[in-house]
């Protein structure tokens, strides 16, 4: 018998790759004592209505997309359905998702509990923040509970300040299951490894955006002494320019790369290079991934985000300043030269650290137990 009935609305879920769906995707797929319902936008105009792995999912279809913020002329009527025909006990509201909070904010019935999922501050979009902030504010004012995935992002968030007392720091949890290492993967990974002539592997992989900072990456090649390679997985808007930037034969860009890969990049590589940048990464559900599998990072600070939270510099992998190019480069040829097996030793702590704190094994029952006092004080 179901605990209680939640409905999801994410901007997307899967098989659509974003940070924030998978998070929402790992909360739905683990919490099987609760009953969840998925409202999300469609990537074409069409609305679908179906059963992805036996969870109902509505994918509404899109007219217009401005500003990263998907619009679509059919949701308020499929949210109001969705509210009526599931009738849940919580919403999860995962965000940033101006337009879908808009129509929360209007359409949520008085006795229906809100989460906000806090991932992330509006930080790019700032024309659009202006018209938006009060709605915010009155969504903060209705939310019965905030999750915010660290302390780091939750003192920082400017939007939060006024609701400390809601907050509740849900970090973001890996799933085992997919980055876990199978049998038969060891002779996959030294496949990797001869491709590039047995050199080392600095490993990056991400949407080709520009808080990624892999234009930082590229630059800090040419200071990296150690015979290595570059290896940068992802796509997006910056890919074609990138590739034309680098002139280096030792970077490589390999494109998307499917979830087994990804486990298996990751333990072919020696340093994880994540080059973020700005706030926009607030978590990095990858960094994490890679701990797991063993592989130290090297990251910039980044005030108030939660990445600097997640590794422990100088325990777990390397921080440097923010766009220090050079210090980037030298951290990495740090764990490459391997110097008193400090790779191997962070590399260890790492996996660790994710094991013991950051898996859903661990996070869902954070959450649950915050479903189950809501569903308590429902009316």
């Amino acid at each position: 018998m179901s605990k209680g009935k939640v409905l999801h609305i994410s901007k997307f879920y899967p098989p659509y790759k974003g940070g924030i769906e998978d998070v929402c995707y790992s909360i739905v797929s683990s919490m099987v004592d609760y009953e969840h319902c998925v409202l999300c936008f469609n990537t074409g105009k069409d609305t679908i209505e179906e059963q992805y792995e036996g969870v109902p999912v509505s994918r509404v279809g899109v007219q217009v997309q401005r500003y990263s913020q998907p619009i679509s002329f059919a949701y308020p009527n499929v949210l109001k359905r969705t509210l009526k025909e599931f009738n849940p006990d919580i919403i999860h509201l995962h965000t940033p998702n101006p337009y879908a909070s808009l129509l929360v904010c209007h359409y949520i019935p008085d006795d229906v509990k809100l989460i906000v999922h806090w991932h992330s501050d509006i930080v790019k979009q700032q024309f659009t923040y202006t018209a938006f902030k009060p709605f915010e504010q009155k969504l903060l004012e209705r939310a019965d509970a905030i999750f915010a995935t660290s302390p780091n992002y939750a003192e920082h968030s400017v939007p939060l300040k006024q609701f400390m007392n809601k907050v509740i720091i849900v970090p973001n949890g890996i799933n085992e299951m997919k980055i876990a290492s199978q049998e038969g993967d060891e002779q996959k990974i030294e496949a990797i490894r001869r491709k590039y002539d047995g050199k080392k592997i600095v490993f990056f992989m991400g949407r080709h955006v520009a808080y990624k900072g892999i234009d930082r990456l590229i630059s800090a090649e040419k200071m990296i002494s150690s015979d290595c390679v570059i290896l940068i997985a992802g796509e997006g808007p910056l890919s074609n320019e990138l590739k034309m930037n680098t002139k280096s034969e030792r970077i490589h860009f390999i494109g998307k790369i499917s979830d087994d890969e990804v486990r298996l990049y990751m333990r072919a590589a020696s340093v994880f290079a994540f080059p973020s940048i700005t706030k926009n990464e607030a978590f990095g559900i990858v960094l994490a991934e890679a701990m797991y599998c063993g592989t130290p990072p090297v990251l910039f600070s980044i005030e108030g985000s939660g990445v600097n939270w997640l590794n422990q510099n100088g325990t777990t992998g390397i921080e440097v300043e923010n766009g220090d190019v050079k210090a980037f480069a030298e951290a990495i040829d740090t764990l490459l030269q391997n110097k008193d097996n400090i790779r191997d030793k962070m590399g260890a702590r790492a996996h660790d650290l994710i094991a013991e704190n950051f898996t859903m094994t661990r996070i869902k029952g954070v959450i649950a137990k915050e479903y189950d006092v809501l569903i308590q004080q429902r009316p």
